[in-house]
């Protein structure tokens, strides 16, 4: 009775492997899970408790069920139909494509992600790069905002910097549901970028499935009272001047929206700025049509060789921050507030009238947001500079520049201009802008003293200078 039993290898190794997988599935894993969730609930109640806007329940949802809720959501279904009927193709081909939107669409929130390892990316990148700067916020902007209404920060493109400035300076108020482009959706970047909130969005897409997914998924997210950031210009400023906005999404968020019922839509305009913006080149570039298409290698090596510079200038003890990064929010948008005073004709209620009736009335508030965010650009001392070079018959020296650039700076401030004036110092802000572009040999400094605009360099110059050019 108590002798051993013998056991071959080939029968011992099964054994043993479904014993372990039976000790992880009933003991370790769920105990991982509930310790997981456990110390994950406490950092949103946490992080709720200091938030002007809080996480919702429908960011908490498990991703599947959105999935399944979006797949079929009557809308969906119906233009699933419609689109099998018109392509004369099975039903079921068409719910295919809507189940690959709607798992390309649908992100997947992780809480300790976006306030453990996104912010602190965000913040360590956008301090590492610039010097960070919040220079005007309206005092209303999310105080007393009600519980269910849906925030939506609108926001002006003028580098991919941009997601990580605003998701670093506004992770103190609200987490962000960014809607993304295509640029994102690649490894490992989109499983980071999902899993804080983000949504991709195609630009171009004109497959009525796509559009009625998409329109769907941002219905059900503004519907729940989720806090979103838009671009909607639809991409970065080529010029660096305001785009015209891009109405897709502002429509998303106003055709199925009620204004009579509990929930209302408000809108934050965001101005951003920047004394360096690491695309500026390759953006100027893209507006020569007959420029040659460069490779990816070619690119690859270019911002190889840019960083490696930099290191350079690090370990030579020569390396500068890449100037200011100003951010500006201002006053809260109403949306049924606006409709009322804008639209009264209809009762404020878009749900009733068709496309173009529509369009009409969201582009008017598509532009009010806009112009209100022309007015909150930072202006910055790199465009100050650039401006008052590109504006000189030639040469000028430092007391000459330095008197044109003042009387920039009044005139713009009795315009209204939000100006930021480093340590609230004039003189050191002139100092700091001319330093920049002399570093990046935008500004020629002859030996007599003299300042001025490098020929080849004017396009680049008159790329900063636009940014502020609508404020004149």
């Amino acid at each position: 009775m108590d002798e051993p039993v013998t056991v071959p290898l080939w029968l011992f190794l099964p054994i043993a492997a479904f014993a372990l997988w039976s000790l992880l599935d009933r003991l370790l894993i769920p105990s991982g899970r509930w310790f997981l969730r456990r110390r994950l609930n406490r950092l949103i109640d946490r992080v709720n408790r200091r938030l002007d806007v809080e996480i919702k329940p429908f960011q908490l949802t498990k991703r599947q069920v959105l999935i399944d809720r979006l797949v079929y959501d009557p809308q969906v279904v119906a233009a699933a139909n419609d689109y099998a009927r018109a392509n004369n193709m099975p039903r079921e081909a068409a719910m295919t494509e809507v189940h690959r939107y709607a798992r390309e669409i649908v992100p997947t929130f992780n809480a300790y992600v976006y306030f453990r390892v996104g912010y602190s990316i965000a913040r360590g990148v956008a301090r590492f790069l610039y010097r960070v700067r919040l220079g005007f916020a309206d005092e209303r902007t999310l105080a007393g905002v009600p519980p269910n209404t849906a925030v939506v920060f609108v926001m002006n493109h003028r580098s991919n910097m941009d997601y990580v400035l605003v998701a670093f300076l506004a992770a103190e108020r609200t987490a962000l549901s960014y809607a993304v482009g295509e640029w994102a959706r690649i490894w490992p970047l989109q499983q980071l970028i999902r899993s804080m909130g983000a949504y991709f969005v195609r630009r171009n897409s004109n497959n009525p499935i796509y559009r009625r997914v998409l329109e769907r998924y941002v219905h059900m997210a503004t519907e729940a009272g989720v806090a979103q950031a838009m671009y909607p210009e639809g991409g970065l400023s080529r010029d660096g001047r305001l785009r015209e906005p891009k109405l897709g999404l502002f429509d998303y968020m106003l055709k199925s929206f009620d204004p009579k019922g509990t929930n209302d839509i408000v809108f934050v305009p965001v101005a951003l700025n920047y004394d360096r913006v690491l695309e500026d080149r390759t953006l100027l570039r893209s507006l020569e049509g007959d420029a040659p298409r460069r490779s990816a290698w070619f690119a690859a090596r270019t911002a190889l060789g840019f960083w490696f510079s930099q290191i350079g200038l690090m370990l030579r003890g020569r390396w500068f921050r890449f100037g200011y990064a100003c951010v500006n929010f201002g006053g809260l948008i109403s949306a049924r507030d606006w409709l009322a005073a804008n639209a009264a004709a209809t009762g404020g209620d878009l749900r009733g009238l068709d496309k173009d009736q529509r369009f009409e009335i969201v582009g008017r508030l598509a532009h009010d947001v806009m112009g209100e965010i022309a007015r909150l650009v930072p202006v910055l001392p790199v465009s100050l500079i650039a401006t008052a070079l590109l504006e000189a018959d030639g040469p000028l020296d430092e007391l000459e520049l330095k008197r044109r650039v003042s009387d920039l700076m009044a005139h713009l401030e009795t315009r209204g201009a939000k100006l930021y004036v480093p340590r609230g110092d004039r003189d050191y802000a002139f100092h700091v802008g001319l330093r920049m572009l002399v570093l990046r040999r935008l500004v020629d400094e002859s030996g007599e003293g003299l300042f001025a605009a490098v020929p080849a360099e004017r396009p680049l110059l008159a790329y900063y200078a636009n940014a502020v050019a609508h404020l004149r």
